[in-house]
């Protein structure tokens, strides 16, 4: 019977028996006893680490509130206007100019020039959809230089600090999970840091809480261990606090912050259209969208709900609504959001821990390995339990200034969510968007890319190394490129 280790007293014991009693939650001691010492210890410093009364909180406030349609009034929900946002479309009825554009990206260059700038990855999630057990990150795409994500991403910031010239620094902040920690912390010092200094990156995890049954008792997943999962990206801002990248960031005087998820191969990490924008407007906060490809596209969108602004997901909006057309034919909820945001390091070091005390937790039910009476493990075949997540966007509708541009999407938005073959937003898209936008840089340099007879892609790179955004690629004009190539220095490249 276990009493007490070099890690835990009786008395220290007896005292967290008693929380978890007045929590309701004293089942998950059930096995306590039988633990052996390394075990209970282990145990415990869990058990010590959850904030039960909090989490019970969490669990009554979302999971028990009444979800039938009759018992709530219904969201109105309002499109944003149309001088809600700009655009760099030049298609859009919110259109900016090119001076405007221009006079974002310089103020955006002005900022990463001063060291204002840092860049957030969200990099929780594992490959697992991908058939991989490794972090998302690491996941090759197939391109003709089999980078992965993490690589693409590593170089377009070593590209914009070259840019902007000597003695630049992006710092890199990169959230994980416990899942992903120890092997995304591996992948980057396997790869010397992707070439960039390594106190320049600061790694943290997001935050993990218990799931529960359906009566919202906590599952046990082993006699000695409480079931837990990730708290949805949202989990980035009390993990931020947590794991000091706050602190971190105001010490090295960052005032602007980029955050953007892990599977988008096209993301302009540190873009400083959007990081001009979004500080000219004054912003707090703000998100880059794209227009929708088609009304039933199953996204989520950025518009107003009642009176406040927030993400209405794909399944909550009604088909009439997400029909709804502007005078001018474009379609009234159109502000697709991809998970592209800016933060004022004032908002999130001030304002967002203000915020979170009203934020509600989203309800996921899944099937959670449980041990039953006997201490053995069940896994389930139907839902038995709820894990509570928060969403990024679920602080929008606190946002006093939300700064919402519009970018092409198949300049800066294609998604991996998909395993390969699955025909969208898979590895194969995402190869096709990247290699399509390495011959318009070319095209639009003046060269011609040379095509197979089939008129079929070409496995044509460019590396992030050589630009950023199809800049500094003037040598290129008048010459006729061969398609099956690997562009790493400009004086090198194969012709035809």
């Amino acid at each position: 019977m276990v009493k007490s280790t070099p890690s835990f007293t009786s008395e220290s014991l007896a005292a967290l028996k008693q929380r978890y009693a007045d929590a309701g939650q004293d089942h998950v001691f059930k096995f306590f006893n039988d633990l052996d010492d390394d075990a209970a210890a282990a145990f415990f410093e869990q058990l010590s680490g959850i904030d039960i009364e909090q989490c019970n909180s969490f669990f009554d406030r979302t999971a028990r509130k009444p979800e039938s349609p009759s018992q709530q009034e219904p969201d109105v929900l309002e499109p944003l206007a149309s001088d809600a946002f700009a655009s760099t479309l030049s298609s859009s009825s919110s259109s900016a100019s090119p001076e405007e554009l221009e006079a974002w990206r310089e103020e955006g260059m002005r900022l990463i020039r001063a060291n204002k700038v840092a860049v957030m990855l969200l990099a929780g999630g594992q490959g697992s959809r991908l058939g991989s057990s490794a972090p998302k990150g690491c996941y090759d795409i197939g391109l003709p230089s089999h980078k992965n994500l993490f690589t693409i991403q590593a170089e377009r910031i070593r590209r914009l600090q070259q840019i902007a010239g000597e003695g630049t620094i992006i710092p890199w902040l990169v959230m994980t999970s416990g899942p992903t920690m120890a092997a995304t912390k591996k992948a980057f010092a396997d790869s010397d840091y992707f070439g960039l200094n390594a106190d320049d990156i600061f790694f943290f995890n997001q935050g993990v809480l218990p799931c529960f049954d359906m009566d919202g008792k906590v599952i046990l997943e082993s006699p000695g261990r409480v079931a837990v999962a990730p708290d949805g990206n949202g989990g980035v801002y009390g993990g931020m606090r947590a794991g000091g990248a706050v602190d971190w960031m105001r010490a090295r005087g960052v005032e602007h912050i980029h955050s953007y998820c892990v599977d988008n191969c096209l993301v302009r990490v540190a873009d400083p259209v959007f990081l001009g924008y979004a500080s000219t407007r004054g912003a707090e906060c703000g998100a880059l969208v794209v227009p929708k490809k088609a009304w039933d596209e199953p996204v989520g969108v950025i518009c107003k709900r009642n009176g406040l602004y927030g993400v209405v997901e794909y399944s909550e909006i009604t088909h009439e609504t997400a029909q709804q057309t502007r005078a001018n034919g474009e379609l009234a909820y159109n502000a697709g959001n991809i998970c592209n945001h800016y933060y004022s390091i004032d908002f999130l070091h001030t304002r967002v821990p203000e915020i979170e005390a009203n934020l509600e937790h989203h309800v996921a039910r899944k099937k959670i390995p449980y041990v039953d009476d006997a201490g053995e493990t069940v896994r389930p075949t139907k839902p038995n339990g709820i894990k509570l997540e928060r969403f990024v966007f679920d602080v929008f509708p606190y946002v006093e200034n939300l700064a919402i541009l519009e970018v092409d999407r198949k300049d800066q938005f294609s998604p991996l969510k998909n395993g390969p073959g699955a025909g969208v937003d898979c590895p194969e898209t995402s190869r096709s968007d990247l290699i399509d936008q390495c011959i318009r840089f070319a095209e639009a340099a003046g060269a011609i890319v040379q095509r197979s007879a089939d008129g079929s892609q070409p496995a044509f790179e460019i590396s992030g190394l050589v630009t950023y955004a199809g800049e500094g690629l003037e040598s290129l004009s008048g010459k006729t490129l061969a398609g099956d190539q690997l562009i790493t220095d400009l004086n090198a490249v194969v012709t035809v």
